[in-house]
């Protein structure tokens, strides 16, 4: 099924701009449209990544939405492993999951950058991440990496369902930015610090 009429109706989205569409109607005017087994993959990327949904998402039957949230996976696992490495952790036990990135960074982690060039693919700006200090800029700068994922995915998927699923995930993005106030920031980066030593213990 395609979606011309739903996609040629919507606002334009673009990095770093707000976003031009209220989620609520863009959520009831999706709801409205997509078939029913298009709904049930976008549920799916409705809700936030942990690691029940992590599973769900890996084991979805549309190619897009797994590689999504593979995608997800080994942004994280690599982010968690430059951290572990910067403060002295061994890494292994913080790398969740299976795949070519993720069995490299448990077994490569004496290499430098766990030896990530020998994968097709460019990992540089995620490794570069680590290196940000401010937690809420590493979470910008995350977002960044995946609205140009979504873009690259997506560029020659026109009015497929895949085109649909990364106008939301885009559109999610840029008003979850769009909207964050000082005191919501403030809450918003004690929950990164709080995760943050949870699953890497840097306390």
């Amino acid at each position: 099924m395609t979606y011309e009429y739903l996609l040629a109706g919507l606002p334009e989205l673009k990095a770093g701009s707000d976003a031009p569409i209220n989620l609520e109607k863009l959520d009831e005017l999706l709801d409205e449209q997509l078939s029913a087994s298009d709904k049930v993959l976008l549920d799916l990327l409705r809700v936030p990544i942990d690691a029940e949904t992590l599973e769900n998402g890996l084991k979805a039957k549309n190619r897009f939405v797994r590689a999504w949230f593979a995608f997800n996976q080994d942004m994280n696992n690599v982010l968690v492993a430059q951290i572990c490495r910067k403060h002295g952790f061994d890494p292994k036990q913080q790398i969740v999951g299976e795949g070519e990135v993720a069995e490299q960074l448990r077994t490569h982690t004496t290499q430098k950058d766990f030896g990530l060039n020998e994968l097709p693919g460019d990992y540089q700006s995620i490794i570069a991440l680590a290196q940000i200090e401010d937690l809420m800029a590493r979470e910008k700068a995350m977002d960044a990496i995946r609205f140009e994922w979504l873009q690259e995915r997506t560029e020659f998927d026109f009015f497929s369902p895949e085109m649909v699923f990364a106008y939301y995930l885009e559109a999610v993005m840029l008003h979850r930015w769009s909207i964050l106030t000082v005191e919501e920031g403030e809450k918003v980066f004690r929950q990164l610090v709080s995760e943050m030593k949870q699953g890497v213990k840097l306390d």
